[in-house]
């Protein structure tokens, strides 16, 4: 299985993006997936996940609010809709499948990672 993240980029304070990952060699829709950033100097850490079906899903108490995650199965991609962006979300983010079909926000519980797209907020 493979995951391909994509649509970080440099945004200003306030603005949007919207990540995608599409996934390979596996039946994604029997998955849940995550979000995880990891910030320069800092550990990676958990942003949001989403059942197999869609629902239900989880956030970040920092994101709450302003991310949305969600997955269309008929394509085999999940997508992160970050709104208000912080110069503190800035960091590096990266997709995760499950190895069942709903999720926890620990890393342990992801058993394949996407390379990561660069998430760059400035103030």
């Amino acid at each position: 299985v493979q995951l391909q993240a994509s649509g970080g980029g440099l945004v200003q304070a306030g603005g949007s993006l919207r990540l995608s990952c599409a996934a390979s060699g596996r039946t994604f829709s029997q998955y849940g997936m995550g979000w995880f950033r990891q910030a320069p100097g800092k550990e990676r850490e958990f942003v949001a996940a989403i059942s197999y079906s869609g629902s239900p899903t989880y956030y970040a108490d920092s994101v709450k609010g302003r991310f949305t995650i969600s997955r269309d199965n008929a394509k085999n991609t999940v997508y992160l809709q970050m709104k208000s962006l912080k110069p503190e979300d800035t960091g590096v983010y990266y997709c995760a499948a499950g190895r069942g079909r709903y999720y926890t926000s620990s890393p342990d519980w992801y058993d394949v990672w996407g390379q990561g797209t660069q998430v760059t907020v400035s103030s």
